[in-house]
């Protein structure tokens, strides 16, 4: 198999919008439960709504990789998973190494997903004299005055940063320096790096922030129906009630009173 380092995905130069790179995997996704259930094909329609977008823009998509699927067939499953997995750089094996091994660390460490997808944790890699050969999933951990050495060794273009946010532009600097090309970034601070390198940013509390914002406006739009619906309660006037108001205005023929002597 080959490695990461002298194989890399070809999407850029094939003109793939980064737009439909980040939906690759989550078709990816959908098309893996589909196989393991032993379907051979899916429609465009099925997919996309397993997927969570629009057919017609998962048709688009497929077509910058050149699959259009057959009328009244739909799309083969497998080869499907074979090309975008092919597209993704999936087909290879990408080694990866995880700096700051405290929690978040340790958790990704342990992750099973990776190994499935086609990264190989090659090593963990921490600051603290005391973690190092303290074995994390299986993984002794090495310590930070190593980095460089054992980026050459393994052949690592892509590095998990997970330390604390002042930490992370030092961890950064190195990696780059060490020839690593590729970063996903857990530290919540944002990383400066120069051209050729790719950071991807994971930042869990802006996503709760997101969310909490979206509860906030739903809570505020519920709070502003119940006002005018309790505001359209107390001003509508029933039927029977205005038709007895306007009784009581009338005269004695059901004329309007006259006006009354002073």
């Amino acid at each position: 198999m080959a490695t990461g380092r002298t194989h890399r995905p070809a999407t850029r130069s094939r003109g793939i919008p980064e737009a439909t790179v980040a939906r690759l995997p989550l078709y990816l996704r959908a098309l893996t439960a589909l196989s393991e259930r032993s379907v051979p094909t899916v429609s465009s329609e099925e997919l996309a709504a397993a997927a969570g977008v629009n057919s017609a823009k998962l048709r688009k998509d497929f077509s910058y990789l050149g699959s259009y699927g057959t009328r009244g067939v739909g799309y083969d499953v497998e080869y499907l998973v074979y090309q975008i997995s092919r597209e993704l750089g999936l087909t290879q094996d990408w080694p990866v190494v995880i700096v700051g091994i405290g929690n978040l660390g340790a958790a990704l460490a342990n992750y099973g997903g990776f190994a499935s997808r086609g990264f190989r944790v090659a090593a963990l890699i921490d600051a603290d004299p005391a973690m190092a050969g303290k074995p994390v999933a299986g993984i002794p951990v090495q310590h930070t005055d190593e980095l460089e050495s054992i980026i050459r060794d393994n052949g690592v273009s892509i590095g998990v940063i997970a330390t604390p946010a002042g930490a992370a532009q030092q961890v950064c600097d190195r990696l780059v320096a060490a020839g690593v090309t590729s970063i996903l970034n857990f530290a919540p601070t944002v990383l400066s790096v120069p051209d050729g390198v790719d950071v991807r940013k994971v930042d869990l509390s802006i996503e709760l922030q997101i969310l909490a914002f979206h509860e906030q406006r739903k809570a505020g739009e519920e709070a502003a129906a119940g006002v005018a619906a309790q505001a359209a309660g107390t001003t509508a006037v029933p039927a029977a009630a205005r038709e007895e108001s306007s009784a009581t205005d009338q005269g004695p023929d059901g004329d309007v009173p006259a006006v009354m002597p002073a």
